[in-house]
Order: structure tokens, then C-alpha cells, then sequence
């Protein structure tokens, strides 16, 4: 899957690539290892513009990708509306993660969106 601009691409099994325009959800759960770091700027730059408010890292090398989003987040400093919170879930059961996004205090019934990059 490749993204450019907030437009991802899938690749399948057929020899062509599929064009997919789509939002976010606003409560994320992040897999971690990431295939492609690559991705994680533009990923994360599309966040705030679709209104994400959370993004859950979980699994191996969760708390180093929490800290690469927190500083794609805050960038040089000089965008104060640019806010997300993360967390990162290192030795969490996956069901227990969902259940915190689920019951995000902000966005409770908003749906939870897992994301593989």
C-alpha cells in the first residue's frame, strides 16, 4: 500500500493498482512493525485532517513509533491547533487496546479503525 496526498494505494493480486480516496476514522489502533516507515509521515499528516483523535500503537517497537508520530504531530511547534494524543501498548492484549479506543472519553460509539502500514 502505497498513500499520496491522503490517497491510498492498494495493491492485489491483479496487475494494476486500485486508487482509494478515503477518511479515517477518528479513534486509530496502529500495528506495529510497520512495513514501510515511509508511509508513516504522510499517514500521520492526514490524521488531523480527517479528525483523528487517537492512534493506539501496539505490538513490537510501539513506544518508538508513538514517539516518531508525537514529533510528525508537533512538527517545528508553530501549529498550536495541531493535536493528537497516542498512546502506545507494548505488553497490552490486543483486546484490552480495543476496549480503551472503544471507550475513548471523547468519541464514545465513534468506530475504531485498525491500520496496517
Amino acid at each position: 500500500m502505497r498513500s499520496e496526498s491522503g490517497i491510498y494505494w492498494v495493491e492485489s493480486v491483479r496487475p494494476r493498482l486500485y486508487r482509494l480516496a478515503v477518511s479515517l476514522a477518528r479513534k486509530i489502533i496502529l500495528h506495529s512493525p510497520i512495513s514501510d516507515e515511509a508511509l508513516l509521515n504522510e499517514f500521520v499528516e492526514q490524521c488531523p485532517r480527517d479528525g483523528v483523535s487517537l492512534i493506539a500503537v501496539v505490538g513490537p517497537d510501539c513506544a518508538r513509533i508513538e514517539d516518531v508520530i508525537d514529533e510528525i504531530v508537533v512538527g517545528d511547534g508553530s501549529g498550536p491547533d495541531r493535536f493528537l494524543c497516542t498512546t502506545s501498548h507494548p505488553d497490552e492484549p490486543f483486546d484490552d487496546v480495543m476496549n480503551m479506543a472503544i471507550s475513548w472519553e471523547y468519541e464514545r460509539g465513534d468506530s475504531v479503525e485498525e491500520v496496517r502500514l
